[in-house]
């Protein structure tokens, strides 16, 4: 959401993501980003947002901004700082460093953007850093003009790196959202698009327009049938303890505890989806 638009952070009460990140950098002209930070940081901590998480996302390393808006995004509290073009471990350690110095509370995560190449070649070790770090979100648009590549259906060019960023995650147990989607007019293209991303194993996706939002809980949520059998994974598995049994099928199949956990989690993310609908 452009941190400088007081109409679109107060249409961002009504939004049904899971996240909301109030932007400093791209969204904001250069003459415009110091009323736009004041804005914001009211925003993120004025409490009006609900089950939503509100993040700041500040002007990049090295820019004239960065480093107040830092300051003043610790002094909010957001849930996280979102920060363009981390590229090292050093980067990572500097943030941290500057959040602590300004107050940040221990909830206030940084949330690493992934848009370089040598972020991608990186990746592992920028994604275990901190502790404060909990998210990766792709730069895809930085990462592809970097890389000189096209914007295609399907994004061949961007699938290494897609795939070196959520193996990096998953190393360090952390979460990791797909890149946005530039086309705000073709929801069908999107939808392709996210249901790349869940099948890749990320856990949500960066949007740009509130029209993608309801297309892109649906592709992530799991399915009616998905939920069924998630219960019906969890029942059977607890029965099967109940009674000292050591062997577990569901529908003709093995049940072990990944399963469990699979279907744990299946269940969380539909609670979490339904919650915010």
């Amino acid at each position: 959401m452009p941190g400088a638009n007081e109409r679109a952070l107060e249409k961002a009460k009504t939004i049904p993501a899971d996240a909301l990140i109030l932007d400093l950098e791209d969204a904001v002209a250069p003459d415009a980003k110091a009323a736009a930070r004041e804005r914001v940081c009211a925003a993120a901590s004025s409490g009006d947002y609900g089950r939503r998480e509100v993040t700041i996302r500040v002007n990049g390393i090295g820019t004239p901004w960065h480093d107040d808006d830092l300051r003043a995004a610790a002094a909010a509290g957001p849930a996280a700082v979102v920060v363009p073009k981390v590229n090292s471990v050093a980067d990572v350690h500097a943030l941290e460093a500057a959040l602590e110095a300004g107050g940040a509370p221990d909830h206030t995560t940084i949330w690493a953007m992934l848009e370089t190449p040598v972020a991608i070649l990186r990746a592992h070790e920028i994604c275990a850093a901190s502790q404060r770090l909990s998210v990766l979100v792709m730069g895809t648009n930085d990462l592809a003009k970097e890389l000189r590549a096209e914007h295609v259906p399907g994004r061949a060019p961007l699938l290494t790196a897609l795939s070196t960023a959520v193996l990096a995650a998953r190393y360090a147990g952390k979460e990791i959202l797909d890149g946005v989607f530039n086309d705000v007019s073709d929801l069908e293209a999107f939808t392709v698009e996210a249901q790349q991303a869940k099948e890749f194993g990320f856990d949500g996706k960066t949007l740009i327009h509130p029209g993608q939002v309801e297309p892109c809980n649906t592709t992530f949520a799991p399915t009616p049938d998905e939920i069924a059998l998630a219960q019906e994974v969890i029942a059977a598995f607890e029965a099967a303890q109940r009674e000292g049994r050591g062997v577990v099928t569901v529908n003709g199949r093995m049940i072990e505890n990944l399963h469990v956990e699979q279907a744990q989690r299946v269940l969380a993310v539909a609670e979490a989806i339904g919650a915010l609908r």
